[in-house]
């Protein structure tokens, strides 16, 4: 009996989570209700304070039984026992671009996440939570990419942590972007050959622009004189 009240329980927070992930893309996170979400899951406001806390504990089981597995897979990077670091890291990468782009429920929660959901009040936890799993991920890498400089498979001139935070930034990039319009571009066909192109970058001799003036460096006008069109 006790097994069938434990299975009967896991049932229900996951059509709680189910429903919150249906509710939460169609209306934002901050303009739904615990009482909206337990309406919608033909349950009481009561069943979810048995399961969560509150909303944003609510939201953070919902990201974490999707993003959860590939974080998991991420913080291996660091690993000093992996032989090949480089190619570790690149799986990774690709792996989280495709994974994307072929599971719908990964879609939503992501498209949530990055478009549906803001930060603030009740919410204001949850970014906390957010900035520690990122900065735990970017740590790992880190080390990742170090274990490779000192394998040979990047040059001593990559910096570790600037390497990692770039790497974050454009997957985080063209997550958010193809999930806002995935006809942007084809993401589980493009995926492999962006990374490919970021990582061969890394081992890019650098460019040398001292000379070279930038875009938005402004002219120089002699005393007294106006550039024609700035009136």
């Amino acid at each position: 009996m006790a097994r069938k009240t434990k299975e009967e329980a896991n049932e229900t927070r996951s059509l709680l989570l189910d429903t919150a992930e249906r509710v939460f893309n169609e209306k934002g996170v901050s303009r739904t209700s615990l009482n909206e979400i337990a309406e919608a899951a033909g349950l009481t406001r009561g069943a979810i304070y048995w399961h969560f806390k509150n909303k944003a504990d609510l939201f953070d089981a919902m990201m974490e039984r999707v993003t959860l597995p590939m974080e998991e897979m991420v913080i291996r990077s660091g690993d000093q026992s992996l032989n090949d670091p480089l190619t570790y890291i690149r799986t990774c990468a690709i792996n989280v671009l495709v994974r994307t782009a072929s599971d719908e429920q990964l879609q939503r929660v992501f498209d949530i996440f990055c478009h549906k959901c803001e930060f603030v009040a009740d919410m204001l936890p949850m970014r906390e939570r957010q900035l520690e799993g990122r900065n735990a991920c970017l740590l790992q890498v880190e080390e990742g990419i170090r274990h490779a400089i000192d394998k040979g498979q990047l040059p001593a001139t990559v910096n570790p942590r600037r390497a990692a935070i770039g790497m974050h930034a454009m997957i985080d990039g063209l997550i958010a972007n193809w999930v806002l319009d995935p006809g942007y571009f084809p993401l589980a066909r493009e995926a492999e050959g962006m990374v490919d192109i970021y990582l061969a970058g890394l081992g890019a001799k650098p460019l040398n622009l001292a000379r070279t003036p930038t875009v938005c460096e402004p002219k120089k006008v002699a005393a007294g004189k106006r550039i024609a069109g700035a009136d």
